[in-house]
């Protein structure tokens, strides 16, 4: 405490049990791990002292970024330092004439969109809590979101990466470049280690040109494995949409009362949505796309498509789409699996967590980014007993992620592994790929202080 006090401002460090309990949770069902002392450093060099000092002593770390999470990656699980890095949130560049940003980690998602698109660029990757998350969780968690179908995931708009080790020591991972195959590439690693390998303090990333135009479609349908038969059926037909979103029904319908909107009636019949965004530069072209989309919707069994005519039919079919989370969340203790899988297995993947969910006596509401295979799987207590929710739900899990790897698929798609999905790592990868990972994880910590307790079981 007392080199920590040296390093930092008494006003960036915190004992309070408020402030404690406030930085030991995220949005991981209701755990809660508050750490020890709560730290909020505003530079790198403060950062460094603070993992120097704890690297000396052998005190646990976890970098704690907007607490948005759904796998407990930010937990403090071993107590030790919080290392909240809210504070860092200046946008420290944006350059115009290489499309590029550098930002510091506490900047929120939304807060650099808006930034940037005032300059005509795009920052694409949108997690639903873009509002609130900020870019250190983001590329802690390598984020996905909607428009990952057509533009990509967070790591692919990652450049380079300021690192401060966990003995202290500052490094940059990369290089401000498009290409570069200059060794091993320690900027991909570092994106989606969730916080284990190093804590991020600046980061370089790739923008595109911001486009004028987009057109969003609501398609119902009777059946969600109908819906999700024709999500794999767009893209064969050679069409990439910017964004396509799946939403059974218990989804929709808690999302509507979640946000209080009566606007939008849904027919008894239809079972699950898909909302369907494209987007570019060319209106003709864009219209094109919607018809030829139609026609694969059609095909695949689809009722009436509500097309949203302007900016504020559009901002309410995404609001329902990303409360969907929340919603289900205010309704039951829940727990949240981010499962991906080849698109044209999603429907296999649906049916069979319907299965495995009527075997154990449990609702799932489901709902993701079809466009891209990723369906999350909200599993509600609901009226399960405890000792149920306790002992048989873990199995169910299991089960559900032994189907997913099956079906060519893994254990998280955009939510990371953090606590609560260790146990199931076997599932995905052989002991010798663990050890490998154990390896790169000794490299970087060899004490083991930072984020003890995430990823590797």
């Amino acid at each position: 405490m007392d080199e920590l006090s040296r390093a930092l401002d008494r006003s960036d460090m915190s004992l309070e049990d408020e402030v404690l309990h406030a930085y030991g949770h995220d949005e991981t069902e209701d755990l809660v791990h508050p750490p020890q002392v709560v730290v909020r450093p505003r530079t790198t060099g403060q950062v460094a002292a603070v993992m120097k000092a704890c690297h000396t002593h052998r005190v646990p770390v976890t970098p704690i970024g907007a607490r948005t999470g759904l796998s407990g990656g930010a937990l403090s699980v071993h107590g030790g330092v919080g290392l909240a890095l809210d504070r860092m949130d200046r946008i420290v560049d944006i350059d115009e004439r290489n499309l590029q940003v550098t930002v510091e980690p506490g900047v929120i998602t939304q807060v650099l969109q808006e930034a940037v698109a005032e300059k005509g660029l795009y920052y694409p990757p949108d997690p639903a809590s873009r509002g609130s998350c900020t870019i250190g969780g983001n590329l802690a968690e390598n984020s996905g979101g909607p428009r990952a179908v057509k533009y990509g995931v967070t790591r692919d708009f990652v450049l380079n990466l300021e690192v401060v080790l966990p003995d202290g020591e500052v490094i940059w991972t990369g290089a401000n470049t498009l290409k570069n195959s200059t060794g091993y590439d320690l900027t991909r690693l570092l994106v989606g280690s969730e916080g284990t390998l190093g804590v991020i303090t600046k980061a370089v990333l790739r923008l595109v040109p911001l486009p004028r135009e987009n057109r969003l479609l609501l398609v119902p349908f009777d059946s969600p494995y109908k819906a999700c038969e024709a999500v794999s059926a767009v893209f064969r037909a050679g069409i990439t949409p910017s964004a396509m979103e799946f939403m059974e029904r218990d989804a929709i319908d808690w999302s509507l009362r979640f946000i209080g909107d009566d606007s939008l009636s849904v027919p008894d019949e239809v079972q699950a949505h898909l909302l369907v965004e494209v987007d570019g530069n060319d209106p003709d072209a864009l219209m094109k796309d919607c018809e030829a989309i139609l026609e694969v919707m059609e095909a695949h069994g689809a009722g009436e498509v509500l097309f949203a005519e302007t900016a504020a039919q559009k901002d309410k079919l995404w609001l329902l789409r990303r409360k969907v989370g929340e919603a289900v969340k205010s309704n039951s203790v829940y727990k949240e699996e981010d499962t991906v899988v080849p698109r044209y297995e999603l429907p296999r993947l649906l049916e069979g967590v319907k299965e495995i969910g009527r075997r154990y006596g449990f609702q799932s509401v489901c709902y993701g980014h079809a466009g891209d295979g990723n369906l999350h799987v909200n599993i509600v207590k609901g009226d399960l007993s405890d000792g149920a929710w306790k002992e048989e739900v873990p199995k169910a899990i299991r089960e559900i992620f032994e189907l997913t790897v099956s079906l060519g698929g893994t254990l998280s798609g955009e939510h990371g592994i953090g606590l609560v999905q260790r146990p199931y790592m076997d599932i995905a990868f052989s002991q010798v790929q663990l050890d490998l990972m154990r390896r790169v994880k000794e490299a970087f910590d060899p004490l083991g202080i930072l984020n003890p307790g995430k990823v590797l079981p």
